[in-house]
């Protein structure tokens, strides 16, 4: 079997994401690994199917002014080419623009459009012989110049812009287009954090401890992070910051009864394990019994044993379990919309998908309360930025149920007292993922 190049997985990416949406750095993943890539070809695939996804609208407007056609009316996979050559020749300095010509070029012969060839050969060299002064993009109003320049859907920018402001809109959404570094979280079940630390910097890591959140550091130059032998030892979590907060605001302790109801694929129960010292009992579930295998062989790998992973409907009750735990954690299926800069492909949803969710989330929510015992915490968790499934949930929620009040917790500084009991985080702000976490006691 020929192997495929990094330029044609990056075109595979885009396809699957546009026509199955398939995630792209799951896509992306197993397809560096079926064909072999090495660390250098792997890292441009990547760069590549990320990066066009970050840029697609502004990449489409620059294509749309040296084109006869309209981006939209052109064969999906040219459109899918054009991206791709315009993307190195106007985000990466180190592809020569004749290569980056060139090779769409052949691209496009190869997936069986040459007659698209000379038309994508003409719009590549247009857009290398104006890239010095490109054309500006329309500024009539900040909704439209922001999706275009940061390529993110219309909806989205009109939402930050009532939430944040001119401003803090365009710090969001320019933050969602950047780099992130790798955030990992020690292990103290698997040794030291001086080991680990030894570890790494002995793989050729290049490490940085958390600014302010203990425990926590960000990684970069690690390959594939999944080959290093810190981590076969189970020595360290790859978790954003943003995760390792809710599970300090949850306070579990050794010896709790837990709950964790939407798991897969398990970072936030780990945490509590580790937090809990192994000690206590963790239940976890998910909706996908194909995911209850990750949970599992990370808590091996971890060094956990008080995790019981098994499949599990959040919205099912389970009579069994009734206020059964000192904990419960929903950190449930939402919009994502705290993820982009990770996942990048969540733009490419449309307002309409996400407008079901809350009821999801409440159900969740409701059935949830039913397994805490009178005293205990419920924790609500999301990964998404929006009010109305964050806030406006909790809020229905404690409206409803007149047993659960929110209770203030404690994170590191710069956060330290949240009172009201509810955080939203900002990747502007905080430098982690968007992420809400709303901590609920029930009266005892």
């Amino acid at each position: 079997m020929e192997r495929k190049t990094a330029r044609q997985i990056a075109l595979d990416t885009l396809a699957a994401s546009r026509k199955d949406r398939a995630w792209a750095d799951g896509y992306l993943k197993a397809a560096i690994r079926k064909n072999g890539l090495d660390h250098r070809d792997a890292a441009l695939a990547t760069r590549l199917g990320y990066g066009i996804l970050q840029n697609q609208q502004l990449l489409d407007f620059y294509i749309g002014q040296y084109c006869v056609q309209p981006p939209e009316r052109l064969e999906p996979i040219v459109l899918d080419v054009l991206r791709l050559g315009a993307y190195q020749i106007l985000f990466m300095d180190r592809v020569p623009d004749s290569a980056a010509v060139s090779e769409s070029v052949e691209l496009v012969k190869n997936c069986g459009r040459a007659r698209a060839a000379g038309m994508a050969n003409a719009v590549l060299r247009k857009i290398v012989s104006n890239k010095g002064h490109l054309p500006a993009i329309p500024a009539e109003n900040d909704e439209t110049y922001f999706a275009t320049k940061y390529s993110h859907p219309a909806w989205l920018v009109r939402r930050c812009l009532a939430l944040l402001g001119r401003e803090e809109t365009e710090a969001f959404l320019a933050c969602n287009n950047e780099t992130v570094e790798t955030t990992i979280q020690y292990n103290p079940l698997r040794g030291s954090e001086e080991a680990l630390l030894e570890s790494l910097q002995e793989s050729g890591v290049s490490v940085s401890p958390h600014p302010w959140l203990p425990g926590c550091a960000a990684v970069s130059k690690t390959g594939d992070i999944t080959r290093l032998p810190a981590f076969s030892e189970g020595r360290f979590l790859v978790q954003d910051a943003a995760a390792k907060l809710a599970a300090l605001a949850a306070q579990a302790a050794g010896g709790m009864k837990v709950l964790d109801l939407c798991a897969a694929p398990g970072g936030k129960s780990f945490a509590l394990a580790m937090a809990m010292g192994n000690e206590g009992e963790i239940r976890a579930f998910d909706l996908h019994a194909s995911k209850i295998r990750l949970i599992e062989e990370g808590a091996r790998r971890l060094g956990i044993t008080c995790i019981h992973a098994a499949p599990g409907n959040a919205k099912t009750f389970r009579p069994e379990l009734a206020e059964w735990a000192d904990l419960v954690l929903c950190d449930v299926p939402c919009s994502g919309l705290g993820i982009i800069r990770k996942k990048p492909d969540i733009r490419l949803k449309r307002e309409k998908e996400l407008s079901s969710l809350p009821a999801v989330q409440s159900a969740i929510l409701d059935n949830a309360a039913r397994y805490v015992r009178p005293g205990g915490v419920l924790l609500y968790a999301t990964c998404t930025v929006l009010p109305e499934e964050n806030e406006g949930v909790t809020g229905h929620f404690l409206d409803r149920h007149d047993a659960f009040v929110r209770e203030g917790f404690t994170l590191p500084a710069p956060l330290g007292e949240i009172a009201e009991g509810q955080l939203t985080l900002w990747p502007q702000r905080h430098g982690t993922d968007g992420f809400y976490i709303c901590r609920m006691r029930r009266k005892g």
